[in-house]
């Protein structure tokens, strides 16, 4: 997905719509400041839990955007404290590191207007890595089976006694962390085909296949992508590309197989821009890219599946 970013990030079709200099008029974001808003990030301000820290303190909810160096560079951002954050706060020392990469540069110029981060300040202004004004969109397929035995019975964890559910993680070529295979929204398509492309590209290689290969990963892909699946996420992602300017929004979608015979049936092969892809279990220890862990988190909750050893965690919910 990251080598292909420039060219899907500017070709993507915004859902937003402009506002320039304008305050929210929406009563459910009355008071935010913006220059554009769009639906979904007007959602983000409603569910900031979902982007929130593991212990789901608001303070941790905008980290990854205020991180430095800048990927792919060795910019520094200007420091942000956790309570200057929100444009509300007046800060007129505010002084943000421009930044935006020479390849974004080169690209097509477009018409929208220099916009806010609906999140807060990120300590860099321009683009960076991001193609777009604004929100940048994006899909994250979150693939999940039951871990099984080997007899094929389904694995309880002997602490919480719920069932171990795995998902399919890469590890990112660009920055080594592991994370969902998902990808950038071509111009006109729908999000459930970017979802199906994106995890074939990554988690199976599909790019390199010969054609009749290519027919059978397809034929596998519709009966996993044309079930029943839940839609974990829409919104505003905190991700490390992120600036005052330009951010990340993504739909992120759980495709179950309940069986594990669709699945079984399919290789993990690591292609694109993912280095390795294999099945891991969730729970409350791993470390995934960007927000991909809060995504996670909802899946084990919405399946019932384990996720801590703290029983009164898994009792009361996430």
């Amino acid at each position: 997905m990251a080598g292909r970013l420039l060219g899907r990030a500017l070709a993507a079709v915004s859902l937003s719509v402009a506002l320039a200099s304008v305050t929210v008029r929406s009563p459910v974001c009355r008071g935010i400041p913006a220059f554009r808003n769009s639906f979904s990030s007007c959602w983000f301000h409603l569910n900031t839990n979902v982007m929130s820290g593991s212990n789901g303190s608001k303070e941790n909810s905008h980290n990854k955007a205020r991180t430095s160096p800048y990927p792919g560079s060795k910019v520094e951002r200007s420091q942000v404290p956790n309570e200057k954050v929100g444009w509300l706060v007046e800060w007129q020392d505010y002084n943000p590191v421009e930044y935006t990469a020479v390849s974004v540069l080169a690209g097509p110029r477009w018409a929208d207007p220099q916009i806010r981060n609906p999140a807060g300040r990120t300590g860099l202004v321009g683009r960076g890595l991001l193609g777009r004004w604004g929100p940048n969109h994006a899909a994250d397929p979150i693939i999940t089976r039951w871990k099984k035995d080997s007899s094929g019975n389904k694995i309880m964890h002997p602490v919480s006694g719920k069932h171990i559910l795995q998902f399919v993680a890469i590890k990112r070529k660009d920055c080594g962390e592991w994370a969902i295979p998902g990808g950038m929204v071509d111009p006109g398509e729908k999000i459930s085909a970017t979802l199906k492309r994106e995890f074939g590209e990554e988690a199976l290689n599909s790019l390199q296949k010969t054609s009749a290969e290519k027919r059978e990963i397809e034929e596998k892909l519709h009966k996993l992508f044309s079930q029943d699946h839940l839609v974990i996420y829409k919104g505003y992602v905190d991700d490390p590309r992120n600036t005052d300017n330009a951010w990340m929004e993504t739909e992120a979608v759980n495709y179950h197989d309940e069986t594990g015979e669709i699945m079984d049936n399919l290789t993990l092969e690591a292609g694109d821009d993912a280095g390795k892809v294999k099945w891991v279990d969730i729970n409350d220890k791993l470390k995934l890219y960007a927000s991909h862990f809060q995504f996670i988190k909802l899946v084990a909750e919405k399946r019932d599946a384990h996720w801590s050893e703290d029983s009164e965690a898994d009792c009361h919910g996430l």
